[in-house]
C-alpha cells in the first residue's frame, strides 16, 4: 500500500491502497464523563466503576460511540487533509472496549474511489482500524465521503 504523505487531497490525488495514520489521543475520564452528559448516556458500564469490574472489564470503559467520534476528530485532524464536503455515513464496530487513559490512533486506508453524476465531486471510502497504545484493534470500519474534485472537473 502507498504511504500518504501530509498534504492536501482532492478526489484525483487519491488510489485505493493508499494508507496514513491519524495523529492519537488520549481516552479520559473526563471525556467519557463529559461524553455521558452530553449524549444522556449514563449507562453503568461507563459510570460506574465497581458495576464495569462486575460484569468483566477492568474498569469504566468508554462509550463506543465516543471512540468512534473521537476517531472523526482524528482524522479531520490529521496531516492528510481531504477535501471533504460530507460525510455520508459510517459502517463501525467495536472490536474491544476503550479503557480510561487508552491512547488511540486510527490507521486509515482509502478503500474505494468513484465519481457522482455532478460535476466536482466523488465520493470516497476510507477504512479504519483503531489501535490502543498496545497495538490491539479496539474499534473498525468504513466512512463514506463525498469529497471535491478539482473545479468542476469529471471523472469519466
Amino acid at each position: 500500500m502507498a504511504e500518504l504523505k501530509p498534504g492536501i487531497y482532492w478526489y484525483e490525488d487519491l488510489e485505493v491502497g493508499g494508507t496514513y495514520m491519524s495523529p492519537g489521543i488520549m481516552v479520559t475520564e473526563s471525556h467519557i464523563n463529559g461524553f455521558a452528559g452530553l449524549t444522556g448516556d449514563f449507562f453503568e458500564v461507563h459510570t460506574d466503576d465497581e458495576f464495569a469490574r462486575s460484569i468483566g472489564f477492568k474498569g469504566r470503559i468508554a462509550h463506543g460511540l465516543l471512540g468512534l467520534s473521537m476517531t472523526d476528530g482524528l482524522k479531520n485532524r490529521s496531516e492528510v487533509r481531504i477535501k471533504a464536503i460530507a460525510s455520508l455515513g459510517w459502517n463501525w464496530k467495536f472490536v474491544a472496549p476503550i479503557h480510561i487513559d487508552d491512547r488511540i490512533q486510527a490507521e486509515i486506508t482509502v478503500l474505494a474511489l468513484r465519481p457522482t453524476r455532478k460535476p466536482g465531486r466523488g465520493i470516497v471510502t476510507l477504512g479504519f482500524q483503531v489501535r490502543n497504545q498496545h497495538g490491539e484493534v479496539v474499534q473498525e470500519g468504513e466512512n463514506i465521503m463525498m469529497i471535491r474534485m478539482r473545479e468542476g472537473e469529471m471523472i469519466e
